[in-house]
């Protein structure tokens, strides 16, 4: 907590001074309050003395007014420091998670980052707010109260020395088991908060398999069990409040006897007494409101080490002290390939198995390179360690000739553009969506890409065209429409490297086919004007979305089981040509007997039959 107040509470200092002080001067009257009140019985009801009653009144009137008013003081400045904080917390860690790697992204989890982003820094408000409001308050009114209370008579004061202590060893007692519980509390919130995010987002999946009753009952074990601690933790703390007032009532009862004994014989007024009840009451009420202090702070400083846990996670992808790299002049792009894999190996952890193995590739400007193989074979990890969404664990990555660790990210991302496995659109319009890459990008430049990615078309048809609405996740977009805008929208900004990772699973063949011929002429086009031609990285299941790429990389387990064209492979690879007999018809596969087949290399088992005649 005390790192969080020294990281952001800089420029709310002021307030953390004027409100606890104003909450100071409410509580000196607070303190003066029951010696008034002494004078008004001794003054003015003893002695029937209606003038000094009314006088007496008069003053307590004041006193309450002027210290509500410093209160209104010290409540405006706590919400401004809370508020403001809570605030300012939320922008760095949503600023800081958007510069961690997938790395650090998948160790939080997307459930406990949201829980951390939400309730974690509520707590941490609610904690700053009391400690400008209530820090000052209850300790400073607790310890006055003593003073004054001893002041008055300290044979009296012998009842404080006892029950103050009793109340602290409750407190101590009750805290030391609490104090573990809050911590599970929100480890279990993050448990509910993945158990929502997956039953709400996979609602369509949960309803064809008729889950709902699955899913309920795994939403109710997992509240149950955070409810059985909220109430354990409950438990625990109702003792604070009755023991306390009870042993506050006990002195109370205490104070009377002793004070009616030493009235009786002169030692002490009837104010006096009444004053002394005022300061017992005051005194042991203060340290429950600090026992409840204690438990809210208890709670936002498990919130605030998470809070901090994230703050203080070094990306491990940065470009600290990158410079910009420059890229090929059009009339010289023989001799840089545009990228380029050397014994690339990635796992996702110390000690873990890897996910690509000693990969080497090397793919030139203007070519198609596409990457093919089961599924877990490692294909979307491959390809992700282009961009840097994850970095290589041993080996290189070569974007332009340049290490992709060299690259400054913005340029690096800005000249690979990527249209991920899953097609993610945000709410907004078509256009917002598109603009993501290119702010500036005209109306002209969006159409054009909507054209290549086969999209044009059902956004002409839309009243509203590039202005049409855009619900959370594209819901109100089919899967295919989805896939072609996410598409649409990496293309605008002419990248020099695209990246579709599986984009276009939910076309059909023929607009697969139109796409991946768009995007062949837009290579060419690009090249003929004079710019560089655009390079392409397709990954797919479908062998007729990867045959007529210049070089493919099949993949198995990681490891590159084959290298080459298709015709290449289908000689060579039995993996490959496993693949095609899997998927193509007879027709297309009868193409492929001319290929030269290797003495060497292995041939398909020919296909046996038990039936007779077969």
């Amino acid at each position: 907590m005390i790192e969080l107040l020294r990281r952001f509470g800089g420029k709310f200092r002021r307030y953390m001074v004027i409100g606890p002080a104003c909450k100071l001067i409410e509580v000196i009257f607070d303190l003066l309050t029951p010696l008034v009140i002494a004078q008004m019985i001794d003054k003015g009801i003893g002695a029937h003395d209606v003038n000094a009653v009314v006088h007496y009144g008069m003053v307590l009137g004041a006193m309450a007014v002027i210290g509500i008013s410093f209160t209104l003081v010290c409540q405006k400045m706590a919400a401004l420091t809370s508020q403001g904080m809570g605030t300012d917390i939320r922008g760095a860690l949503y600023q800081h998670i958007n510069k961690l790697s997938y790395a650090e992204l998948d160790r939080f989890g997307t459930p406990s980052l949201i829980t951390r982003i939400t309730n974690d820094v509520n707590q941490v408000q609610l904690a700053v707010a009391l400690g400008v409001r209530m820090l000052i308050r209850w300790p400073f009114l607790a310890v006055g109260s003593m003073c004054a209370a001893l002041a008055i008579d300290l044979k009296l004061g012998i009842i404080f020395l006892i029950c103050t202590p009793a109340i602290g060893l409750v407190f101590w007692v009750v805290m030391a088991r609490c104090i573990p519980y809050y911590k599970q509390l929100q480890a279990k919130l993050d448990r509910i908060a993945l158990i929502c995010r997956e039953g709400l987002s996979g609602a369509r999946v949960v309803r064809a398999f008729v889950r709902e009753d699955h899913e309920r009952e795994r939403f109710a074990q997992a509240a149950d069990d955070q409810a059985n601690t909220a109430i354990a933790v409950g438990k625990l703390s109702s003792i604070l409040n009755p023991v306390t007032f009870l042993v506050m009532n006990l002195g109370v009862c205490a104070i009377l006897w002793v004070g009616g004994i030493q009235v009786n014989v002169g030692e002490l007024t009837q104010g006096q007494v009444m004053a002394f009840v005022n300061y017992m009451t005051q005194t042991l009420t203060s340290i429950v409101y600090v026992a409840n202090l204690v438990v809210v702070f208890t709670k936002s400083s498990a919130s605030a080490s998470r809070i901090n846990e994230v703050l203080n996670c070094v990306p491990s992808i940065t470009d600290e002290g990158n410079q910009p790299v420059a890229l090929p002049e059009p009339g010289n792009v023989a001799p840089v390939p545009a990228l380029s894999f050397d014994h690339a190996s990635f796992s996702f952890g110390v000690g873990a198995a890897n996910a690509v193995s000693d990969v080497t590739l090397e793919l030139p400007l203007g070519k198609t390179l596409g990457i093919i193989g089961g599924t877990g074979s490692g294909k979307s990890t491959l390809v992700s360690l282009i961009p840097r969404l994850y970095d290589a664990s041993a080996g290189s990555v070569s974007v332009m000739g340049a290490d992709v660790r060299a690259w400054p990210l913005d340029q690096l991302r800005h000249v690979v553009a990527t249209v991920p496995q899953r097609a993610s659109l945000v709410s907004g319009t078509i256009r917002s969506n598109l603009t993501w890459r290119d702010e500036s990008a005209t109306d002209d430049e969006l159409w054009a890409a909507l054209d290549m990615a086969q999209a044009s078309e059902f956004v002409r048809n839309k009243p509203q065209g590039l202005d049409a609405p855009v619900e959370a996740g594209g819901k109100n977009f089919s899967g295919g429409q989805r896939q072609r805008l996410t598409i649409a929208r990496a293309l605008v900004g002419s990248p020099q490297i695209l990246i579709m990772d599986d984009s276009a699973s939910a076309l059909d063949f023929k607009t697969d086919a139109a796409l991946r011929h768009a995007i062949r002429e837009r290579s060419v086009r690009g090249a003929a004007e004079g710019g560089l031609p655009l390079t392409t990285v397709i990954v797919s299941q479908r062998v007729s979305t990867v045959r007529d790429a210049d070089m493919i990389c099949v993949l198995d387990h990681g490891s590159v089981a084959g290298l080459g064209t298709h015709d290449e492979l289908y000689a060579s690879c039995q993996l490959y040509r496993e693949i095609c007999q899997s998927q193509l018809r007879r027709e297309e596969l009868e193409g492929q007997q001319g290929s030269t087949v290797p003495a060497s290399a292995p041939t398909a088992p020919a296909p046996t039959c038990s039936k007779e005649g077969c």
